[in-house]
């Protein structure tokens, strides 16, 4: 078994190996295509997809994405893995519609198409993995801002891209139970494109815009970090709290520095692992995904999927002072 990284430096393909024993013909080639490379959430995805071929025994992983989070640079990835053949393409989307066309050229090679994370249109794949029920995380994200604000107040979002699929989606859920929480108030919402600098500029100016904010929402873990950091510089820890979905070793200083009351994630080596799972079983058996099919996953057990074709792994849980010690060195 190996991984193969891949890195897109304009139309240049280039793989560096990570393991390299020789892999046999009959092996089944799994892409896990990630938004983009250089993330620590999808770093820490790759593992676990290495857990799964290691486990099933003759997978191979090829693990890439783009340099930065762009539809048209995961189309390229797209398509040099069409050329390349593979058995299957597991990808976390950067613009819902717009891969369709490519993937839909991918499964009509014969391609098994899954996305997972962020969502693809149901035309572009034949199943959606959720890391989580979209409603729990949506609810997930305000109740850990309003859990501290007892008495309500100005909070604001700072999103990936304004396309992404999973964020929007958690927004949009967000907005739903926003009345079961009087009080809180979101006065904005702004995007940093999972890009550090950016997300730190965008959360700067949310407390300059704002200052009466009390809370900066980021469900993504690029801007999660950004943003407390943002809010040590600026002074502001223990008037804003920065919270939402992160990566308890990237967080830890956050917990620490009080920048960060709690947040949330599911486990992104879980993640990785199940959308492997999921993908080799699509890909070599005769399990086709159907509303109401159920999939193994193997140590995560089985996903049965709804009306659109998607399935939720498991719920978000909750990091703080109490145990991030506990996790920090997990991923």
């Amino acid at each position: 078994m190996r991984i193969i990284k891949t890195l897109i430096s304009g139309t240049a393909l280039a793989a560096a190996l990570i393991a390299s024993p020789a892999m046999a013909q009959d092996n089944v080639r799994i892409a896990l295509v990630v938004k983009a490379l250089g993330i620590g959430f999808f770093e820490a995805a790759a593992k676990g997809a290495e857990e799964a071929a290691a486990e099933l025994g003759n997978v191979e992983v090829i693990y890439t994405g783009p340099t930065d989070t762009t539809a048209e640079g995961q189309i390229e990835v797209i398509n040099s893995l069409i050329a390349q053949n593979v058995d299957a393409i597991a990808i976390s989307a950067n613009d819902t519609d717009a891969l369709v066309p490519a993937l839909k050229k991918a499964m009509d090679r014969g391609i098994t198409v899954i996305s997972w994370d962020s969502g693809v249109a149901p035309e572009g794949r034949e199943m959606h993995l959720n890391p989580s029920s979209n409603p729990l995380i949506g609810n997930m994200i305000i109740k850990l801002a309003a859990d501290h604000l007892p008495d309500g107040g100005d909070v604001a979002v700072l999103s990936a891209t304004t396309t992404s699929t999973n964020q929007n989606t958690w927004i949009e859920e967000m907005t739903k139970v926003l009345p079961d929480y009087p009080g809180i108030n979101v006065v904005g919402t702004v995007y940093g494109d999972d890009l550090a600098d950016k997300s730190y500029r965008e959360a700067t100016g949310l407390m300059q815009t704002y200052p009466d904010l009390k809370a900066i929402i980021a469900p993504t873990s690029v801007g999660i970090v950004a943003a407390a950091q943002a809010v040590v510089d600026a002074g502001k820890v223990g008037q804003v709290n920065v919270t939402g979905l992160g990566l308890p070793s990237e967080m830890a200083g956050a917990i620490e520095s009080g920048a960060s009351q709690s947040f949330a994630i599911w486990n992104p080596i879980d993640l990785g692992y199940s959308a492997t799972m999921l993908a080799f079983q699509l890909a070599t058996t005769d399990i086709e995904a159907a509303p109401g099919v159920e999939i193994p996953m193997g140590r995560m057990g089985s996903l049965t999927l709804d009306d659109n074709n998607e399935g939720a792994m498991a719920d978000p849980f909750v990091y703080d002072a109490t145990n991030i010690e506990e996790f920090k060195s997990i991923f």
